[in-house]
């Protein structure tokens, strides 16, 4: 894009020009935030120091004005952009690093090229598209077919009942069932629906007002409707199927249960209330509703029609206690629903964390089922994972290596130098090519290399979910030093990094919070690398955390060990056919792969990668925690996303 002349980015403001818009533009030029997706550890994986090319990383789309796209995203992962997006303030902008514009999102602003020095150009131009175009009279409208998807929640006995929180029918008690609503309905139709339920509802009490008005005027005039009103109540008595009233008000009777719209207490079975009624009072039914109605009639005259008090006696209408003001008794709505470990009975709701959640992996969705601040039930799945379209045992089209090869990096951000390296030595075994030393040593090197940026990475992205600037700061400053550090420099880097793992060591509470969070023991099979490696030392997010800086200085003493670090290469296979089958310890743990070569391409592979056993631990681990210590187990994994195949 050329930004020779003043220009509107797409998400400008809606203002008329001015001298203090002018003003205020400039001032947002200069303080920039952006929201990275996927996420803060996929910029730092590609070497984008964010910082230093003169952005500040916003955590929510509240507090960003640059929507900053690291790669390529999937068809999911660009639905979720588009949610992202919407949320953002005006005026704001779409920066893409590296890849191509989601579909679902407008024309990207600013383009550059996955480097640091690409980033820096772009930041300068989207600071003058800023201070030029971040106001104009009439801006670019935006939006997607995601953002019409409305979850709403509606009764199966009455479809008219519609509400946009889980709860229970007004009008019979049923639990709400959730739907997706239609592009189509979720303002008109929805709003309708409420209007009629409203419009219904204010009729009835309209009608039971009018009724208890007539009853009191006649109540004045003489006996005879009390006598004709009490008959209609034991004539309703009889024919009904089951009445429901007060302990302590037995003139309020329903024909369902609920709570006293005088004292809030439960309502109880009419059988019930007069075995208690009996051996409280002693008096007979009938004299006692004759008695109480006249003296709530007085109490009408002096309440000036306080519809929160309003009872009508024998006049049953079903589900009026819950009155104008929609109130029903939590037992009432919560009858039905499962009880929790502490005995009480609430309301489950199913919440998703991710696929953009500070503390989490970018591209991981997290869903929760919360019971208040406890997790009954999770699920994990990846909308960054790479697809497989091919049944085991068949064969694909042929590839060539160097694409196969370049393809499996590139679908793994976070550990492109491990699984290069697994690509290469898989073609060059069915190629039945011999190890070489110093080859191997200098690919060792680089897999050892990408194994401490990996771990830092982990810790920088602890220090988001714990609230510790100080460890993001600091282990994402070592994540991009060491990157692509040569055996000198890492020698250099040493006390730094032995110094934050004496750091986290002494850090006041830190082991009290992650001391028993996320227990894996060994029993469990899928276990690879880290975990479980970690499972005989305590198996928790504890032993996870020493675990991983324990193999940081394990990779450094490799490095000086073996040869200059590498970045993995194919040797020459010619046109040689055969299989090869390998394994290649990678950051996260053992991957497996298996391959057909013929006549030097590939014609089908087998892949097995540690995340996509991983990610089948997380029901286990957030089953019965707390909120808090559900993330931070889920956290302690150090799940890929990318690396999860379906």
């Amino acid at each position: 894009m050329s930004f020779d002349s003043a220009i509107n980015i797409t998400g400008a403001r809606q203002k008329r020009p001015s001298v203090l818009q002018k003003l205020v533009s400039r001032a947002l030029a200069r303080n920039l935030g952006c929201l990275i997706v996927p996420g803060p550890e996929i910029a730092l994986a590609h070497g984008l120091d964010v910082t230093a090319a003169g952005m500040r990383t916003s955590t929510t789309p509240r507090d960003a004005s640059v929507l900053m796209i690291v790669g390529e995203l999937s068809e999911k992962m660009g639905d979720a952009v588009a949610v992202l997006y919407a949320q953002m303030p005006r005026p704001r902008a779409i920066l893409i690093v590296g890849g191509q514009t989601p579909s679902t999102l407008p024309g990207a602003d600013i383009s550059a090229g996955l480097s640091q020095k690409g980033l820096t150009e772009a930041v300068v131009r989207l600071q003058r598209a800023f201070a030029d175009g971040a106001f104009v009279a009439s801006p670019e409208a935006f939006d997607a077919d995601v953002l019409h998807a409305k979850i709403e929640y509606v009764c199966p006995m009455h479809p008219e009942i519609v509400e946009d929180e889980p709860g229970s029918c007004p009008k019979c008690g049923m639990d709400l069932v959730a739907r997706e609503a239609g592009e189509s309905t979720p303002d008109h139709d929805h709003e309708h629906q409420h209007h009629g339920h409203k419009h219904d509802h204010e009729h009835e009490h309209e009608h039971c007002h009018d009724q208890d008005h007539k009853g009191h005027h006649e109540h004045h005039h003489g006996h005879d409707h009390e006598h004709s009103n009490e008959h209609q109540q034991e004539h309703a008595h009889e024919n009904a199927a089951a009445e429901y009233t007060c302990p302590m008000h037995p003139e309020i009777v329903r024909d369902e249960p609920g709570s006293c719209p005088k004292c809030g207490m439960d309502l109880v079975a009419r059988e019930d209330a007069e075995d208690e009624g009996a051996s409280e009072e002693g008096s007979g039914h009938g004299h006692n509703h004759q008695h109480s109605e006249s003296d709530h009639h007085s109490e009408h005259e002096h309440s000036g029609h306080d519809h929160g008090e309003h009872d009508h006696g024998g006049h049953k209408h079903g589900g009026h206690d819950h009155g104008a003001s929609g109130f029903m008794s939590m037992i009432e709505v919560t009858k039905d629903l499962p009880r929790s470990a502490d005995g009480l009975q609430m309301d489950w709701l199913e919440v998703p964390f991710g696929p953009v959640f500070p503390g989490l992996p970018g591209g991981l969705k997290l869903t929760l089922t919360l019971d208040g601040d406890g997790v009954t039930e999770g699920q994990a799945t990846s909308l960054a994972g790479m697809t497989i379209e091919v049944e085991e045992g068949e064969e694909s089209e042929e590839i060539d290596v160097e694409t196969f090869i370049d393809h499996l990096a590139t679908a793994m951000p976070l550990a492109p130098v491990s699984y290069r390296l697994l690509a290469c030595l898989a073609i060059e075994q069915a190629a039945g090519l011999n190890d070489d030393q110093a080859t191997t040593q200098a690919r060792n090197g680089g897999l050892e290399r990408e194994r401490i940026a990996s771990h830092l990475g982990w810790l920088a992205q602890l220090g988001r979910q714990l609230g510790f600037a100080w460890l993001t700061q600091r282990a994402s400053t070592l994540q991009l030093q060491v990157r692509e550090a040569n055996r000198y420099r890492l020698a250099e880097l040493e006390p730094a990094l032995r110094t934050l793992g004496t750091r986290l060591g002494r850090t006041p509470l830190l082991k009290s919070r992650l001391k028993d969070i996320g227990e894996l023991s060994s029993e469990f099979s899928d276990l690879r690398g880290p975990l479980a490696r970690a499972a005989s030392e305590g198996g928790d997010a504890w032993a996870r955390l020493w675990q991983r800086l324990a193999e940081i200085t394990a990779s450094l003493d490799l490095i000086k060990a073996s040869s200059e670090p590498a970045l993995p290469s194919l040797r020459d296979i010619g046109d040689l056919s055969g299989t090869g089958e390998v394994t290649v310890d990678t950051p996260r743990g053992e991957a497996r792969l298996s391959l057909k070569l013929e006549r030097g391409k590939v014609k089908s592979y087998k892949l097995d990668t540690p995340c996509s056993h991983h990610i089948d631990l997380v029901p286990k681990l957030v089953e019965g925690q707390e909120l808090g210590d559900a993330l931070l187990a889920v956290g302690s994994l150090d799940l890929s996303p990318w690396e999860v195949i379906s």
